[in-house]
């Protein structure tokens, strides 16, 4: 496999791993916790600069209750981000209950869409 393939393949996981957290209505700490695997790991897979073994690919596979093809293989639908910067904002608001609306309009948004309904979200909050 070339370095290209490699990091294409990282690339495809991260995807698809973030849009199963997000499906599934999961954060990178609850697969810490859940899964006893290490935040650094886990952050990683996320930000596509490693990929898992194919023994933590099937316990991937079986918290979310898909295939491990489902992890591997490219989605036919748009991605909600292939900025990383913007997908780290996003995991980080994920947090963040009454930020987890935004996962419904961030397709195609950018860093700074998302960043301007959060602030308009934290002004509605403030007149409560």
């Amino acid at each position: 496999m070339t370095t290209k393939d490699a990091e294409k393949n990282k690339k495809i996981f991260a995807y698809n791993l973030y849009y199963y957290m997000t499906t599934k209505n999961k954060t990178q700490n609850d697969i810490v916790r859940d899964l006893g695997i290490t935040s650094s790991t886990v952050s990683d897979w996320v930000l596509g600069k490693k990929y898992p073994r194919i023994d933590k690919m099937q316990m991937l596979a079986d918290y979310f209750g898909i295939l491990k093809s489902d992890l591997t293989e490219e989605r036919a639908e748009a991605q909600l981000t292939d900025d990383v910067e913007l997908q780290e904002y996003l995991e980080h608001l994920k947090n963040r209950s009454e930020m987890r609306m935004l996962f419904s309009v961030a397709k195609g948004a950018t860093k700074e869409d998302v960043m301007q309904a959060v602030k308009i979200i934290e002004a509605l909050k403030k007149d409560e």
